[in-house]
C-alpha cells in the first residue's frame, strides 16, 4: 500500500513540476511525513534525492540549448553548499515540531510567490560585452546563495521558488536562462544536503526510487503536453493547495503531535 501511494504521489508531483516548471517539490516532505509515514529525519534526505534527480533530468534540455549561466551557478553553489551543511546541522538540533512549523512557513512563502505577478526585471547581474559586473552582482547573489543552501539543508527543499525570482527580479537574468541555472544550483545543493543528512539515517530505497521514478516520468509527460494547459490558473490553484497543506502541517504540529 505504501509503495502504491509513493508511485501515485510521485506521479502527481512530477506532473505539477512538468506543468509549472517548479514548486511541486515543496509538497514532497509533507507527503513523505503525513501520507507515507516517514519521520522528518528520513523524509528530508528522501526529498533531496527526489528533488535532485528530477532537477538533473530537467536540466538536460537546458544544457543542450546552452541556457545556463555557469558563473552565477558557481557562485550560488560555492556559497550554498557550505550553508547546506550548516542548515542540516541545525536541523539535527531542532525538534520535529519546530522543523515542521518552519517548513509550513516556507510553504506559505512559496505559495505567496506563486500568486505574485510581477513584470519588473532586475539589472544587477545583466551581462555586457565586458561580462558580469561583479561589484554590483556579488552583494546580491552571495547572500541569496547562502539563504537557498541553508533552506535546502534544513528543510530538504530545492528552493527553485526562491532562486528563480532572485535570478530574474533581482539579478536581471532572462527567464529561460534562470530556469536552467536554477536547476543546476538545485542539483548541487541537493547532493550536498543529501551527504550532510546520510549519517545515521536509514533510507527506504523502494519508496524513494518509486517516488522519484514516477515523478520524473510524470514531469516529462506533463512538460510535453503543457502547452495545452492554462498554467497560470493551475499555478493559482496549486498555490491555494500549498496554503491548505501548510495549514494542515501547522495544525498537526501544534495540536496533534
Amino acid at each position: 500500500m505504501t509503495l502504491a501511494l509513493a508511485l501515485g504521489f510521485g506521479a502527481v508531483i512530477g506532473i505539477l513540476l512538468g506543468l509549472l516548471g517548479g514548486g511541486g517539490s515543496i509538497l514532497a516532505v509533507p507527503v513523505f511525513v503525513f501520507a507515507l509515514g516517514l519521520g522528518v529525519e528520513e523524509a528530508i534526505p528522501v526529498s533531496l534525492i527526489v528533488v535532485g534527480t528530477a532537477s538533473a533530468v530537467g536540466v538536460i534540455p537546458k544544457l543542450r540549448a546552452h541556457r545556463v549561466e555557469w558563473r552565477l551557478a558557481a557562485v550560488f553553489a560555492a556559497t550554498g553548499i557550505p550553508a547546506t551543511f550548516a542548515g542540516s546541522a541545525l536541523g539535527r538540533l531542532l525538534p520535529d515540531r519546530v522543523l515542521l512549523l518552519g517548513f509550513a512557513a516556507v510553504m506559505v512563502a512559496a505559495g505567496a510567490r506563486m500568486l505574485a505577478e510581477r513584470g519588473d526585471i532586475g539589472t544587477a547581474c545583466k551581462t555586457s560585452t565586458s561580462g558580469i559586473n561583479w561589484r554590483r552582482c556579488a552583494p546580491r547573489s552571495i547572500p541569496a546563495g547562502l539563504a537557498v543552501g541553508f533552506m535546502t539543508g534544513l528543510f530538504g527543499v530545492g528552493g527553485g521558488f526562491l532562486i528563480i525570482p532572485v535570478l530574474v527580479l533581482m539579478l536581471g537574468i532572462e527567464m529561460s536562462v534562470a530556469v536552467g541555472t536554477s536547476l543546476v544550483i538545485i542539483v548541487a545543493n541537493s547532493v550536498a544536503g543529501l551527504f550532510s543528512h546520510l549519517s545515521g539515517t536509514t533510507i527506504d530505497w523502494s519508496i524513494t526510487l518509486a517516488f522519484a521514478g514516477t515523478a520524473i516520468v510524470g514531469s516529462l509527460v506533463a512538460a510535453h503536453f503543457g502547452s495545452r494547459v492554462d498554467t497560470a490558473r493551475l499555478q493559482r490553484l496549486f498555490a491555494y493547495l500549498v496554503f491548505a497543506v501548510a495549514g494542515y502541517v501547522v495544525v498537526d504540529a501544534v495540536f496533534l503531535s
